[in-house]
């Protein structure tokens, strides 16, 4: 389902890094993120949504 507020993502499971492009065109690379959670993303209706409750707090991140 697309998202209103996560363009793209991708996740690399050898890095355990996810990668998310937002709408507003800012890029992210959270790291040390298990496989579980890009699983349970992908599953996810709402991308952002699950992003918010799993993710945005809870990992380390860079932005490019």
């Amino acid at each position: 389902m697309p998202s209103s507020v996560i363009r793209n993502w991708r996740y690399h499971q050898a890095e355990r890094r996810l990668d998310i492009l937002f709408v507003s065109g800012r890029r992210y690379s959270y790291h040390q993120v298990p496989p579980r959670i890009a699983e349970e993303m992908q599953a996810a209706l709402s991308k952002g949504g699950y992003f918010n409750r799993h993710i945005r707090d809870y990992f380390a991140f860079t932005e490019h």
